[in-house]
């Protein structure tokens, strides 16, 4: 059986922050506001994940309010979505995402952020989809005041 699941993420941008995009850090003026790392394109992938699998949200696995995730890297927080997908009897057979941002272009970035997620997923880099695009100047990406993403995952039942 196979199971699709959609994700959504967005965070408001701080230049007390540093920039962490797909797990890896990225040279930018500003970073992500949030508990963990604020990694949007994890988050949403997380979610996507999760979804698939009816298995709920990031926030009810790792709540906002609990110190045991604070400042702590969203791809360990990955590698515990995984472990519930296997536990529930799923493993993830690709990932797509999308990065929504004025700025920094992220391009360069997209193999190693594809070998980081697949290492984590045990799955091939080349199962894991990243985009990125502008908001052309609209709403809160497109006025440099946060970037979003968006992510599709399925998983399929185990063998």
């Amino acid at each position: 059986m196979t199971r699709v699941g959609i994700g959504y993420d967005i965070h408001r941008l701080s230049i007390s922050r540093r920039l962490v995009l797909g797990g890896v850090e990225i040279p930018a003026s500003a970073g992500l506001e949030g508990h963990s790392d604020a990694d949007v394109l994890l988050h949403a992938a997380m979610d996507a994940l999760l979804g698939a699998a009816a298995l709920g949200d990031i926030g009810a696995h790792f709540p906002p309010d609990d110190d045991r995730f604070r400042g702590v890297s969203s791809l360990d927080l990955l590698a515990r979505v995984r472990d519930l997908l296997a536990r529930a009897g799923y493993r993830v057979v690709n990932l797509d995402c999308m990065v929504v941002a004025e700025a920094p272009a992220i391009g360069p970035y997209i193999p190693l952020m594809q070998q980081r997620i697949a290492g984590v997923l045990g799955i091939d880099a080349l199962a894991i989809g990243i985009k990125a695009t502008t908001n052309e100047g609209l709403g809160p990406e497109g006025r440099n005041e946060a970037i979003s993403a968006q992510a599709v995952a399925l998983v399929e039942t185990a063998e």
